[in-house]
């Protein structure tokens, strides 16, 4: 009975009902057809500038980068550049030192018959015998600033390290001594010129007259005897360190011919 009078109220009005939903149909339509049509332009507009990452500008290739406006990289220490101006490979294994190498570099060469190692002061040129005599009555004194008249300036001076020093030498040789007064590395220095000495590059420029022996020797060829020596200014350790190396980079001085120090430097 229910359900006849709502088939009666609905057939008793058909045409107001249908007009009804066809005209919320429509109000519904409209704003759902302008929604449609304006939310993808309005959200992509909005993503486009906000949310999307500013474009990234490839950098110049070397053929179109302008000159002077790129940095060089700067060259890791230790790396020589190769023929193509890039950084050598830094698995490259180390290159051993040869007897091209500077004036206070280890000349220990394995293919080369050694020079016969000298313990006779007495065979020295003169002024080299005066000038290590002077070093070592300095050294015994216990006061560093003893050298410093034998170590000179300017051009002369006597080279203290492998690179550039600043300020005072005297005050340099302190700050190597682990007393801080200097006597540690005054008792290195005679201990250094207490043992056998070599003369190198006879008859050339580079002529040099060096202590210890050592620096013109091939480690793994050294005697028992000759190792004792060496033990004598480095440890055990010290030793297999140098072997692994190729070379003897403790302390060592060097004395020209005409008696000027020419150097008391350690390193390689």
């Amino acid at each position: 009975m229910e359900r006849q009078g709502v088939r009666f109220s609905l057939a008793g009005r058909p045409h107001g009902l249908a007009l009804s939903i066809w005209i919320a149909a429509s109000c519904c339509a409209v704003p759902l057809a302008i929604c449609l049509s304006s939310t993808p332009s309005f959200a992509l507009s909005e993503i486009q500038r906000e949310d999307l990452p500013s474009p990234v500008t490839p950098p110049a290739s070397d053929d179109q980068a302008v000159p002077g406006t790129t940095v060089p990289m700067p060259v890791p220490p230790g790396t020589k550049p190769s023929d193509t101006g890039q950084p050598a490979d830094d698995k490259s294994e180390p290159e051993a030192p040869t007897g091209s190498g500077g004036v206070t570099s280890p000349r220990a060469d394995p293919d080369a018959p050694p020079p016969p190692v000298v313990y006779d002061l007495d065979k020295l040129p003169e002024p080299v015998k005066r000038m290590h005599g002077l070093i070592i009555e300095a050294c015994k004194s216990g006061d560093i600033e003893k050298l410093r008249s034998l170590i000179g300036s300017g051009e002369s001076m006597t080279q203290l390290s492998l690179g550039d020093i600043e300020g005072d030498p005297i005050t340099f040789l302190k700050g190597l001594s682990g007393d801080g007064d200097g006597q540690e590395i005054l008792a290195i220095l005679e201990e250094v010129l207490s043992a056998g000495y070599v003369h190198v590059d006879t008859g050339t420029p580079q002529e040099l007259y060096v202590w210890p022996y050592f620096f013109a020797l091939p480690l793994d060829k050294l005697d028992p005897r000759q190792r004792v020596e060496l033990f004598k200014l480095v440890t055990a350790s010290d030793y297999d360190d140098m072997k692994q190396f190729g070379a003897y980079i403790f302390y060592r001085v060097g004395i020209t011919p005409t008696g000027q120090w020419l150097f008391f430097v350690a390193g390689d």
